[in-house]
């Protein structure tokens, strides 16, 4: 089948107590006479809007709802948007489903890594064990499915035509008026060439538009997806130099030496204020990931 633009909808799940989180966390929508998709809901408190929204936009039945990962901001609302659809069916990493239909070790999860910030997306309610599955081919919808670890090890990117749902396979993606703007993305626990193999799979499929789950859609999608891997090698040597003068000051020296280095990522001085401050908090993040990798290649030796 050929992609009708006219038929995908972004839906922003803005986080106004969140500093900087506008235009950041979406979900996506392909609604056609055939089916309706939903790219990963969102967190729990944005379940009301997102719902708003798709009735906006006529959507009176779901399908088919797909996650990108089961990591709070994308998925943690998916239960309870199965109050209002539940019929549709769920499409997750095999290695996630548990955590989806007994999510309490997820939302603990969630509390410890993110704190308040896990708080203000609310709380995870288990998805019914019978709504959720995986399979490579979703239905008759053409969509497949492909599994992508390296933002994490229950990541999926999804391929419809030319367009890839992109999830956070190569990162994060903000607008900026000159250029482009990403970063990677790599919580603890990342490995580079599990990362790197995801991304060249991805580009083997020679997708034409990307959707960045953080955020948009883009084109062509293969300069991005070239980018993304770039960075991961090139922020990996970065932690690696800036690690080896101490602990002291990491993140900053990191931040120089990245500005330095890195000329997508140098772009981060064209965003708003707000948003400079939200990227500027998850360097930490990715450095941290980043870190966890070095240390273990380290301890292989």
């Amino acid at each position: 089948m050929t992609v009708d633009l006219a038929r995908l909808h972004c839906i922003d799940l803005d986080q106004p107590v969140l500093e900087g989180f506008t235009r950041f966390i979406s979900a996506w929508v392909y609604h056609d006479e055939r089916f309706t998709v939903l790219v990963d809901p969102g967190p729990r408190s944005t379940i009301p809007h997102l719902c708003a929204e798709l009735k906006k936009l006529g959507v009176d039945r779901l399908d088919w709802i797909l996650l990108t990962h089961i990591h709070i901001d994308h998925a943690g609302g998916t239960g309870e948007l199965l109050k209002t659809f539940p019929a549709a069916r769920v499409i997750c990493h095999p290695d996630g489903i548990r955590h989806m239909v007994a999510p309490e070790k997820l939302w603990q999860g969630s509390l410890q890594v993110l704190g308040s910030m896990a708080e203000a997306y609310g709380g995870i309610i288990p998805v019914p064990a019978a709504c959720i599955g995986y399979d490579e081919t979703v239905g008759d919808t053409g969509i497949r499915a492909y599994k992508t670890p390296g933002h994490a090890q229950h990541h999926l990117c999804f391929l419809l035509d030319d367009l890839l749902f992109g999830g956070e396979v190569v990162g994060v993606r903000s607008p900026v008026p000159e250029g482009i703007y990403m970063r990677p993305a790599t919580p603890p626990r990342f490995f580079l060439d599990v990362a790197l193999d995801s991304i060249d799979r991805m580009l083997a499929l020679h997708p034409r538009r990307l959707v960045i789950a953080h955020y948009g859609l883009v084109e062509p999608a293969m300069e991005y997806l070239e980018i993304g891997r770039r960075q991961l090698a090139l922020w990996v040597r970065g932690v690696e130099t800036v690690a080896a003068a101490g602990d002291e000051g990491m993140e900053d020296r990191l931040f120089a030496w990245l500005r330095e280095h890195d000329e997508v990522y140098r772009n981060i001085t064209q965003l708003p204020p707000d948003v400079y401050a939200r990227e500027r908090y998850f360097l930490g993040n990715t450095m941290r990931g980043m870190l966890g990798y070095l240390k273990d290649r380290e301890k292989a030796a």
